[in-house]
């Protein structure tokens, strides 16, 4: 049994289970709909995919070592969350409506949900680096580095698949008490006030390192 595997695929499920933007993005649309919800999962696993690429093509390795791009991308992403933010707290502020919907009427969809987890999850630089700097420890001594990189970076996309499909529809699930305008409201509220703190820390973060 490879050791390193079994370990690297317990880290790899607490990566992605840790709640942070994509979780919060991911529950925003799944109480718009269940379409939305997963959607917005799927773009999260695309997100991911674009950073194991950049991580084997060694871009991730120029982010690091070039602190002032890295900063500027960090800023970049901590403003496409607030951009998410405004948008809830929009939404909240309007009375008689649901998540993504019209007033009095019924959520729309337009295919917001894949772009917004697929952009999240890729404008956050912080993936990149991460996968520079985990997935090397698990790739042992005098193995191609390529293949193994790619096998775990595989891991990883394959829980983000696995993850986020499922909190989007526990979300859709036990969302329909939230789908009523006042607790629409209050969602809208909760979710583009987490979105605010998280982006307002990813745009302070860099500015004050």
């Amino acid at each position: 049994m490879d050791a390193q595997l079994v370990a690297f695929t317990g880290v790899a499920a607490g990566m992605v289970a840790v709640p942070g933007a994509d979780f919060t993005v991911v529950v925003r649309n799944a109480l718009v709909s269940r379409r939305a919800g997963v959607a917005c999962a799927i773009g999260i696993a695309a997100g991911l995919l674009v950073h194991t690429a950049l991580a084997v093509a060694g871009v991730a390795a120029v982010l690091a070592a070039v602190p002032a791009l890295f900063k500027a991308l960090q800023v970049a992403g901590g403003v496409y969350v607030l951009y998410l933010a405004v948008r809830a707290l929009r939404s909240a502020a309007r009375a008689g409506t649901v998540p993504g919907g019209e007033p009095g009427g019924e959520p729309v969809v337009r295919g917001g949900g894949l772009r917004e987890g697929f952009l999240t999850n890729a404008l956050n630089p912080k993936a990149s680096i991460t996968f520079l700097g985990v997935l090397p420890q698990f790739v042992p001594e005098g193995s191609p580095a390529m293949p193994r990189t790619l096998l775990l970076a595989a891991i990883i996309v394959a829980f983000a698949l696995l993850w986020f499909p499922v909190v989007a529809l526990l979300v859709d699930r036990l969302g329909g008490r939230l789908r009523g305008p006042r607790a629409a409201r209050t969602a809208e509220a909760l979710t583009g006030g987490a979105l605010g703190a998280l982006g307002v820390v990813l745009v302070l973060e860099p500015l004050l390192a």
